[in-house]
Formats: C-alpha cells, structure tokens, sequence
C-alpha cells in the first residue's frame, strides 16, 4: 500500500531532526546561528612587516615610506641576523640535535616563552607545530596600514634595541617586552617575523583568537570586529591577544599541507589563573604528548603558585630542553624523568622563593660528569657560568655527543648581561 504523502513527510522530517538541531545550535567558534563566516587572515599586514621591519628581501616597500630610512633600519637588522647566525645558530643547533633523542611529537609547548620562537625553532627545527604562552599581547597588525614614518622610526629602534638584547643573551627580557608591547607595532609579531626570516621561513597566514572554556579555539571574524569596535578600542584591542602565523620553509611548495603553525597565547600561567579560566589547559592536554622548553621563566615553575603548569608538563611532555628555571629535580623524578646537565650551575642568578630547589640542582650539576656548554641557552647562574639541562624519559645510556666534559664555559657575553627584572610573567 502506497504511504500518504504526510507520512512520508513525518518520517523525513524525524531523520533529519538531529541536523536542524545541529544547524540551530550556535557556534561559538563562529559567533551566532547559521554563522559560518571565514576567520579574517592579516597576511597581507604579516607580510609588510615581515619586509620592512624584519627586512626580509623580495618584498616591496610601499612608496609612502622613506626607502632610505628603512634602508638604514634593514643594514641594521642585517648585520644582527648574520652575526647571530654564525655566533649562536650555528653551534647551538648542531649541539643540541645530538641531545635530542628521535622520535619526539612534532608539537612543541613552550611555557614562559614571549617573543622567542627563534631558539625555539633553534631547539626544535622539525616541529609542525610551536605553542608558547607568556603576559604579553600578540598586538594589532594593522596599524602598519597608516603608520608615519615618524612611528615608524621609532619601532624600528625599538626593535633593533630589544633583538640585539636577545641575540646577545638568549632569551628575551620580560621588562623590555612589556615597553615593547606599547608601541604602535605588535611586538610579539616583529620577534616572530624575524625569528623566521632566522630560519629560513615565511609567514603564510595570520589569524588572532580567543580560547573557549573546553580549550577549543574561535578565530577573530569581521562580525567580532564590527562588535567590538562598537564597544571601545580597548574591547578592540582585546581581540589581538592570541595569534596564529602559520609559516613554511621558504624552500617549501606554497601549498597547505607544508604550513607550520607557531601559535602565542597571552596567558597567565599561575594557578590562581588557571583555575578561573582552564581554556589553555584543555587546549594543551588535547594536543596528547608533547616536547617541552622554557628558559629565563624567572624561576616560576619552581613556585607552589605554578603547579598547573608544572603538573601539565610533567604529565604530558615526553622531553624538555630548559635552564635551571625548568622543572625542579625533585618533581622531574617524582613522574619518573631524568635530568641531564650542561655547562655549570652554582646557584640562581635571580633572587628566587625557593633556594631548597636551588640546592637540589647544586647537587646535580656536581654528580654529574661536566659537559661543555659553548652557548647561552637562558639565564646564566650566580657567578655568571652557562648551563642547560634536558628532563627526558630514561633510556639505557646519554646520546654520545653529550657526554664529552671539559671545564664549564662562562662566555665573554655572559659577564655584561644585564641583570633582568623579575615580575612574574
């Protein structure tokens, strides 16, 4: 018998319920009912910067800057890549390749890690996939669009400024990122675009988001914008906190399936934060097992107010490359890792809450044999010695490059830092 027409309606209309119940349930990655609107890409802003602020060659330069001036700025630039290159890229990788054990998670988490993607492309060159989190707002890239000259000049000795400090010691300092992040210019971008200029790489993508509750993340569209743009500038402002550039081998196919994706979140990582927001959390345990850096964190990750992280790392990383600001000996042991040294340690080079902690690696660096370390990788210690230290799961025995010894390294650089401020990031 032939079914009526409404029957066939009714049983059509119970199969697809659960899609129109799909379709009616808003998307907050998206921003409302049936949104599906493309995240804003800035690459066209990326790409500007990358060539007249991080002075990659082959892009033009738009005809109402002053040539000369950002000709001065790039022999700058210029002469600080190739000296760090040769200086500190070119012994420190090769060094650190025969520590890192084969095999590790193309994701890396880089806690503590503002404006150093360059040592963290250095630690890991084959990562897919780069986190780090720090204080500091990823910032605006548009500005770039109507910058004067004037602005521009003045980013460009900040820049200059704040990439010869870090050349020269390692790591970046947290008080002259945060002068950094008041300028017209998104600090945490032009370290990021000279990072890859460093190695080799070009940016394809630049896309900002907000991370939600269950750690998933919702990029920035042109509804959010036009939202928050009615709200004030400092509700627009808040959009470009976090950032998402996705880069390639320059050498690469233009092509999505050789993006690399290097990812900043401006995150508060004590506990205290943590507990109220564990969006980033969940984003970092989704991401399953990871490898691990961090140096000059200001020694946080020893403190009791940094548990979260602490425990996220522990739990997840399969090896970490860090100074003595890593993971204390006594919690690497406790999930079961071992901790190699490099270099010499004899003490903090910053005031620190925790000295027991600092005794602990006393202790280690002395039972172990001394291993040369050529290069800065973080703070120094007290009496100014270089040191480095890998948390690694147990194997049979050391890589055979790191067991060489020789008298520990102080280098010529290390006896003129800067002493660095200390607020928490």
């Amino acid at each position: 018998m032939t079914r009526p027409p409404l029957d066939r309606w009714l049983r059509r209309a119970v199969l697809l319920a659960p899609v129109l119940a799909g379709l009616a349930t808003p998307d907050p990655a998206r921003g409302g009912l049936f949104d599906r609107e493309e995240p804003l890409d800035f690459i066209a802003q990326a790409r500007t910067l990358f060539h007249i602020v991080a002075c990659a060659p082959g892009g033009e330069i738009p005809a109402r800057f002053d040539g000369a001036a950002i000709g001065r700025h790039c022999a700058k630039m210029d002469d600080l890549i190739v000296k760090f290159r040769r200086d500190w890229v070119a012994v420190a990788m090769p060094y650190i390749s025969a520590l890192r054990p084969p095999g590790l998670p193309a994701a890396v988490v880089y806690p503590f890690g503002g404006g150093d993607l360059v040592s963290a492309l250095a630690t890991f060159p084959d990562a897919r996939e780069v986190t780090a989190v720090s204080i500091e707002p990823a910032g605006d890239p548009r500005p770039v669009d109507a910058v004067d000259m004037k602005a521009l000049q003045k980013s460009f000795a900040i820049l200059e400024r704040d990439i010869a400090l870090q050349f020269r010691v390692a790591h970046s300092r947290t008080d002259n990122m945060a002068v950094a992040a008041a300028d017209a210019l998104p600090s945490q971008l032009l370290f990021a675009l000279v990072a890859l200029r460093v190695h080799g790489c070009e940016p394809a993508s630049l896309r900002y988001f907000r991370v939600l509750p269950d750690g998933s993340l919702a990029y920035l569209t042109a509804d959010d914008l036009a939202a928050a743009r009615r709200d004030g500038a400092k509700k627009e402002a808040g959009l470009f906190e976090n950032m998402e550039l996705g880069f390639r081998r320059a050498a690469a196919p233009a092509s999505p399936g050789h993006a690399l994706v290097f990812r900043h979140f401006d995150v508060d990582l004590s506990d205290r934060h943590l507990k109220a927001d564990p969006g980033l959390l969940r984003h970092l345990e989704a991401k399953g097992r990871v490898a691990a850096m961090t140096k000059a964190a200001s020694y946080l990750l020893w403190e009791k107010g940094f548990s979260l992280i602490r425990d996220y790392l522990l739990g997840h990383m399969e090896w970490m490359l860090s100074d003595s600001t890593g993971i204390p000996s006594s919690h690497a042991r406790a999930a079961g890792f071992v901790q190699d040294t490099y270099g010499r340690y004899e003490g903090p080079f910053l005031k620190v809450s925790a000295p027991a902690v600092s005794d602990y690696f006393v202790a280690l660096w002395r039972s172990q044999p001394r291993r040369r370390l050529p290069f800065a990788y973080g703070y120094p210690d007290a009496k100014r010695n270089l040191h480095m230290m890998a948390t690694r799961r147990p194997w049979p025995e050391l890589p055979a490059a790191s067991t060489a010894t020789a008298a520990p390294a102080t280098a010529g650089a290390a006896a003129s830092m800067e002493e660095p401020s200390v607020p928490p990031r």
